[in-house]
């Protein structure tokens, strides 16, 4: 549908080499938006892959391929909206947030290179993905964890929504999308970085909103429950601690990657160009029972 091409738009995607992010960075691929990546710097050369074959049928989300081979491959192979996207890669390290923009290291450098790569040196659509966790009582949490989880999951993002603001404003047009989570909404437990950063990125995307939703910038958040991805696999492979979490979602089962990419279409195209200040939460209503019991019940 023409509501939600992103035909010759660009997103700039963080935290796209697994899990959610890679989902929602073939997504918005898929859609025909030029995809520019940022990664880590690569440990070793088979994180740098940058060519490779997408079976006939073999479905994206589930393949082991690279994430910017997996792109160029859709790109050369779709017959859809993806055929000939343009793929790009920017290595940073965006828990870096001190470094200056011409480090060519840290997240103040990544919107100025990603410019330079990327067709028309235009940017339309940012996506906060990347983020962290560390666990801890809060009595003995390191001060040292603090400061990564929220450097990770809070200033990054606001430094690089900053950065595509001063390039979004001036076209009166753009589109970003914060990552938050049902931490968002709780305290959690032995999480206070991570649910404090969480809380500040659902109040930041609001307070970016405000300011910017009158000028043709709309900055919106999404907020995962239970996604079935590496980052849980303590859980999923606990049977136990399992069926306990599943029998809290109405839906009665985890989410998949795959699940988010309804989602951050719509919040890129713009069949949400009124859509502004919102954090989406995609849960399986477990947000929602959460709430229900502190609702008070009427008869109607």
């Amino acid at each position: 549908m023409e509501l939600f091409s992103l035909a010759g738009k660009t997103a700039l995607i963080t935290g796209a080499s697994r899990g959610i992010g890679r989902a929602c960075a073939i997504a918005l691929a898929q859609a025909g938006a030029n995809i520019c990546l940022v990664l880590r710097p690569p440990s070793d050369s088979t994180q740098d892959i940058t060519s490779a074959d997408l079976k006939d049928g073999e479905d994206p989300y589930s393949s082991a391929i690279p994430t910017s081979a997996l792109l160029s491959a859709i790109s050369s192979t779709s017959t859809g909206p993806a055929k000939g996207i343009h793929v790009s890669v920017v290595y940073a390290d965006i828990s870096d947030t001190t470094s200056p923009a011409d480090s060519g290291s840290g997240v103040k450098s990544v919107f100025p290179r990603a410019l330079k790569v990327v067709p028309a040196e235009q940017i339309d659509i940012l996506v906060n993905c990347a983020g962290i966790q560390r666990r801890a009582p809060s009595v003995e949490f390191p001060e040292s964890f603090w400061d990564d989880v929220l450097n990770t999951n809070l200033k990054s993002p606001f430094l690089l929504a900053q950065a595509a603001g001063k390039h979004m404003l001036p076209r009166q047009s753009g589109k970003i999308i914060n990552f938050c989570s049902l931490l968002t909404f709780q305290g959690g437990l032995t999480v206070p970085a991570y649910a404090a950063s969480k809380g500040g990125l659902g109040q930041l995307t609001k307070a970016l909103s405000n300011e910017w939703s009158s000028q043709g910038v709309q900055v919106n958040g999404i907020a995962p429950g239970y996604i079935a991805t590496d980052m849980n696999e303590a859980l999923l492979n606990n049977p136990a601690r399992l069926q306990q979490l599943n029998d809290r979602i109405p839906a009665q089962r985890w989410g998949t990657p795959g699940d988010f990419a309804g989602p951050i279409l719509f919040l890129a195209s713009q069949a949400s160009n009124y859509v502004c200040g919102e954090v989406l939460v995609v849960d399986g209503v477990r947000i929602g029972k959460i709430l229900s019991v502190f609702q008070p019940q009427y008869e109607i």
